[in-house]
């Protein structure tokens, strides 16, 4: 299995986070995988790409309409981001607002678990039950507990669980 996806959002989103979880959840099915990040300019507010390649691949980063998913957790990446994805087909965006993508209102739900700190994770679950990736749940869910810190491991597993759901 081959698979490029593309993770955009803005500083403090924990988009270097799901990286690590993609990225761990291909270790544990036993898939090659690179990543690479692009995060300079996030502590000015400004968007972080990250880019996660699963399979044989030579090179970590994806060229302009290759990637087969591409996880917005700010609408904003729309704009600097898109181009990266094949097509809308694949563009999931954390919003509760229509467009031409996959949407869904990750930051209201974590607001409603009383804890916004794990909306990456909520809009995670739900990309994981939505999209085809490279893997499921329970690999996902895995990876989440092999590299959560242990004072952050019961929520961050609570909050991939309610988007999985796609409810409280």
């Amino acid at each position: 299995m081959k698979q490029q996806i593309i993770l955009s959002g803005l500083g403090g989103q924990g988009v270097l986070f799901i990286t690590r979880v993609l990225a761990e959840a291909a270790v544990l099915k036993g898939l090659e995988v690179l990543t690479s990040e692009t995060h300079g300019m996030a502590m000015r507010g400004g968007t972080v790409i990250s880019h996660v390649k699963v399979g044989s691949f030579s090179r970590p980063l994806i060229r302009s309409g290759k990637a087969d998913i591409g996880i917005f957790l700010h609408p904003r990446g729309l704009e600097a981001h898109q181009g990266y994805v094949a097509g809308q087909d694949g563009i999931y965006v954390n919003t509760d607002k229509p467009g031409e993508y996959h949407g869904f209102d990750a930051t209201g739900l974590a607001a409603r678990l009383g804890s916004p700190v794990i909306t990456n994770l909520v809009f995670l679950g739900h990309v994981v039950e939505t999209a085809e990736l490279f893997c499921d749940e329970r690999t996902i869910r895995e990876a989440i507990e092999k590299i959560s810190p242990s004072r952050q491991l019961e929520l961050n597993v609570k909050g991939f669980e309610t988007g999985f759901k796609g409810d409280l």
